[in-house]
């Protein structure tokens, strides 16, 4: 019994190894209609990551604005900025 086991787990290391260095074929070229596809998706995701990109730095320009390039945090904040109670 212990031989067909020690037999099993050496056909299982074997096939293991064999599996892990076995080469694959190589993809099929892409036709070029696919890379031109390829290329017209890639362009249009990075046109929407500039227009992201803008839209962020709008929204943090009107936020610097709208608080004068000042620290919001208490412990920053003059006397004169604090709220009276």
């Amino acid at each position: 019994m212990k031989r067909v086991l020690l037999a099993v787990a050496g056909g299982l290391l074997i096939g293991a190894f064999a599996a892990s260095h076995a080469r694959l074929p190589a993809a099929p070229a892409k036709s070029e209609a696919e890379m031109k596809a390829a290329a017209a998706k890639a362009a249009a995701a990075k046109a929407k990551d500039a227009e992201l990109l803008d839209k962020a730095r709008d929204k943090a320009v009107a936020n610097y604005k709208k608080n004068k390039g000042m620290s919001m945090s208490p412990a920053s904040m003059t006397p004169m900025m604090k709220k009276k109670k």
